[in-house]
């Protein structure tokens, strides 16, 4: 059952109504910081009852099956529920720097990237608006929207939460950033997220099974997991890869990333003040290929 399917069943309205519901108390996301958006309250990650973006455009930077040959409509969200200290876009993310829109409003720039012939609506950090999100959908099926829904986010989310998504996400692009909590904590302000992440993108693959591609390599459905390699192994990539291997399959997609650099305030912190080498990021490489994953994406 697709998103057009859901809107003539009612069930879009009805999770729509579901999620709003949570904003009284959100608990959207796993710091359920339990503040009234609907009266204005903001908790961590600084949102509010309207959605606010900082860019809808073209984007051609993604993964080959998501940006394809005419771009992914990205959707850059403000706010963040996550701290990263080397954060590359910390403006909108821990600034919440951004327009504040209505969900019309979102509907509408929605319908207009799919006019540009876009292969897809990419919504970046999505997590904290997805009421705002469904209500956008709701408002935008009837007006022909019938572009795949690709669910970009940091991984750090509630498998209840994700579940209002069944049927709407086409494609889940999250992060799987660490397996150490303490590291979790410390780098990013993200209490349990080994086990956390590890649930979400369990469900996530419940949901859209693995990657699946049309003739032309453009992802219909399914998962794909990005994992950025950092300094002196603090992502903890070995241990996250043979996760991956040994209980989601190696079927499938990673993008194995190496453009780590001390963003934001990471040029403060001891062992994150530097880019990783090429050697660290070979040995990355190196378990990628000994764990069997040959699905996916690994950078010069």
């Amino acid at each position: 059952m697709g998103v057009i399917d859901l809107y003539q069943s009612g069930e879009l309205l009805q999770r729509v109504r579901e999620a709003y519901r949570r904003l009284a108390a959100c608990d959207l996301c796993p710091h359920d910081c339990g503040v009234n958006r609907v009266a204005g309250e903001v908790g961590i990650c600084g949102a509010g009852l309207k959605p606010k973006i900082a860019s809808a455009n073209v984007h051609h930077g993604e993964e080959p099956p998501i940006s394809g040959s005419r771009g992914s409509g990205t959707i850059f969200l403000s706010g963040c529920s996550l701290k990263c200290v080397f954060c590359q876009n910390f403006p909108i993310s821990q600034l919440s720097n951004g327009e504040e829109i209505s969900t019309g409003e979102l509907a509408t720039r929605m319908l207009g990237l799919q006019r540009r012939r876009v292969h897809n609506i990419n919504l970046v950090t999505p997590t904290h608006y997805l009421p705002q999100i469904l209500a956008a959908l709701w408002l935008a099926v009837p007006q022909g929207f019938d572009l795949p829904l690709v669910w970009n986010s940091s991984g750090y989310e509630k498998v209840d939460a994700l579940q209002l998504l069944d049927g709407v996400v086409s494609v889940y692009l999250p992060d799987m950033k660490y397996c150490d909590d303490s590291q979790s904590v410390e780098i990013s302000s993200a209490p349990g997220y080994r086990g956390i992440n590890r649930e979400a993108v369990t469900e996530m693959l419940r949901q859209v099974g693995h990657l699946s591609t049309d003739i032309n390599g453009i992802a219909e459905h399914g998962l794909i997991i990005r994992h950025l390699v950092l300094p002196g192994g603090r992502a903890g990539s070995v241990d996250t890869l043979r996760w991956i291997a040994d209980n989601l399959g190696l079927e499938t997609h990673i993008a194995l990333m190496n453009q780590y650099f001390p963003a934001h305030v990471a040029h403060r912190v001891p062992g994150l003040d530097r880019k990783i080498t090429s050697e660290e990021y070979d040995q990355a490489v190196e378990i990628l290929e000994e764990c069997g994953l040959e699905n996916g994406w690994v950078q010069e």
